[in-house]
């Protein structure tokens, strides 16, 4: 599948998000200091962090006109219309690592594998402010 650009009725183009390895380094290097406990905590949590790293170089999020679609590796698999999600909210924005959004009829939590900054400029764009911000006006 291709990257087009989609300047329909609502004045979007096609975005796709960069990806940012640091919640998976993050997570293999936090193994390292579990090692008095044992190796096979070290081995989990490390583990865990090497595969979030594999999944950052596998998959895209794609900001498209109606909806938010999610390849690996060019391959769609799955696309998450706009107009079904009620909420959404990016976790410790400081230090962000999750991802909450909520459809009508389904909850999703993605790590933050991407460029969280322009995560949520294309949230707030496409779908409106986050049910946290309520101080934006």
């Amino acid at each position: 599948m291709t990257e087009t650009n989609l300047s329909g009725d609502t004045g979007h183009d096609a975005i796709q998000l960069a990806p940012r390895p640091w919640v998976g380094l993050a997570v293999t290097m936090l193994g390292l200091p579990l090692l008095p406990l044992g190796w096979p905590f070290t081995a989990v949590v490390s583990c865990f962090g090497l595969f979030l790293l594999l999944q950052t170089a596998l998959l895209r999020l794609r900001f498209e006109a109606d909806d938010l679609v999610v390849l690996r590796v060019n391959s769609e698999i799955r696309r998450f219309p706009y107009a079904d999600w009620s909420n959404w909210v990016v976790f410790w924005p400081k230090v962000p690592a999750l991802f909450y959004f909520r459809e009508v009829n389904s909850i999703h939590f993605l790590p933050v594998l991407f460029d969280a900054t322009e995560l949520q400029q294309q949230l707030k764009k496409r779908i409106g402010p986050s049910g946290t911000d309520s101080a934006e006006a």
